[in-house]
């Protein structure tokens, strides 16, 4: 389900973006109107990195985490700028949660990666300054293993968990770059709640660029 999702998410990205483009090229005609807000429009390729709290069986573990978003913005009326976008995220060397179970045993449950798509929302306060929300679905791979006493495995399974996302941030267009490509920066929060009631919060700074 997860590959079948993420696939069709990012053919959506390309047909939007074919199809964004070749409006754009045949109906826009006065150059006043097709170059306001271009640092906002088109496909967008960013880095995250961050804080990552995975949380499971009453407890959290804090750790460094990092990934990668793709996806397509549209602006309308040159202030709503909207889109889905796919992401990737991971804990650095991943992240588990343990506690004690009965008869002494050691209850673990692991989060490895998080696949996600979404879509976003968001108001141009300038034409520089973005303020968005977003939401969506989330799959996490996770590990549940439960160990004696005397150190065996009782339990050992490795599955996968959907989930949902809520989140929200700024971005800030800080110009182009050397290859004349709209580069931008900014920061958000993203909540996943997954179904096997864990969760995950991140809080990340992004940088990447937007290309037309």
């Amino acid at each position: 389900m997860r590959k079948a999702l993420l696939s069709a998410v990012a053919f959506g990205l390309v047909a939007f973006g074919a199809n964004a483009a070749s409006a754009q090229d045949t109906t826009v005609t006065d150059t006043s109107v097709a170059d306001s807000n271009p640092t906002f429009r088109g496909i967008r390729i960013e880095g995250d990195i961050g804080g990552d709290r995975f949380q499971s069986q009453g407890r959290h573990r804090d750790k460094f985490g990092y990934g990668a978003t793709v996806g397509f913005d549209g602006v309308i009326a040159d202030r709503i700028v909207v889109g889905p976008e796919a992401s990737y995220w991971r804990a650095n060397d991943w992240s588990e949660n343990c506690s004690r179970g009965g008869g002494n045993s050691q209850i673990c449950q692991k989060s490895f990666e998080e696949y996600g798509a979404a879509v976003r929302a968001g108001y141009l306060v300038t034409p520089n300054f973005l303020v968005y929300g977003k939401g969506g679905y989330v799959n996490n791979q996770q590990r549940k293993r439960i160990d004696a006493p005397t150190g065996q495995n009782i339990v050992y399974d490795r599955f996968s968990t959907d989930g949902y996302q809520v989140g929200g941030g700024v971005e800030y267009s800080v110009g182009r770059d050397v290859m004349r490509m709209p580069l931008f920066v900014g920061a958000q929060y993203v909540y996943s709640q997954y179904n096997d009631h864990t969760s995950r919060q991140r809080v990340m700074g992004t940088i990447g660029f937007h290309f037309k």
